[in-house]
């Protein structure tokens, strides 16, 4: 079976982590673009046979980067993370699908972390805080899904709720995040599942 390479960006439009999958064949035969489904961004990747360069669209800064890795980098190991070269946060990550789909997570939740607080837009900033790392580690051991059967899912923050939107069917789950009560509720969820469409 062809072995897949997967790409992570999170897109500077409209804020939707993107991973994408390519085999190394046809990485290694013809240039790849990867668009987002609102069509406004796309990873573009290339290679000469010894090197690969890379448009990235930056969902740290909002620009696209260019960068350049051997071939080696990114198709062998685990995994490489590219920084935005403004702020020096990974804004891009190619590797095993896994790895790939960890590091958007903790982009896309520290991304909207730092907007919440530029904003200063929540009704509790301590309690919005404590249930967006309750999320992160319900999503690290794997136990956010659809019943749609899908794992990849994006989130919406308000000032006093947490969307998680499925990226296949776009279903939806609302959690509360603005008092005690709401966190002390999630803290007792092992897994959360958002209704498929």
């Amino acid at each position: 079976m062809e072995t897949l390479r997967s790409f992570g960006y999170i897109c500077p439009k409209c804020g939707k982590a993107q991973v994408h999958q390519r085999s190394r064949f046809a990485l290694s035969a013809a240039a790849a673009r990867m668009e987002c489904e609102c069509e406004k961004s796309a990873l573009q990747v290339e290679t000469d046979g010894v090197k690969f360069r890379l448009v990235v669209p930056c969902g740290v800064c909002g620009e696209s980067h260019q960068a350049e890795c051997s071939a080696e980098s990114l198709m062998e190991g685990r995994g490489i993370g590219l920084a935005c070269p403004k702020t020096r946060q990974l804004c891009c990550y190619i590797g095993e699908e896994q790895d790939v789909l960890s590091a958007m997570e903790n982009l896309a939740l520290r991304l909207e972390k730092d907007k919440a607080e530029s904003d200063g837009a929540f009704t509790d900033n301590v309690i919005m805080y404590e249930v967006l790392s309750e999320l992160k580690d319900i999503a690290a051991r794997g136990g956010i899904g659809c019943s749609c059967g899908s794992k990849i899912y994006s989130m919406q923050v308000g000032r006093g709720t947490v969307d998680l939107i499925c990226g296949e069917c776009g279903g939806r789950l609302r959690l509360n995040a603005a008092t005690d009560e709401d966190l002390d509720r999630l803290c007792c969820q092992m897994t959360l599942e958002i209704r498929g469409k």
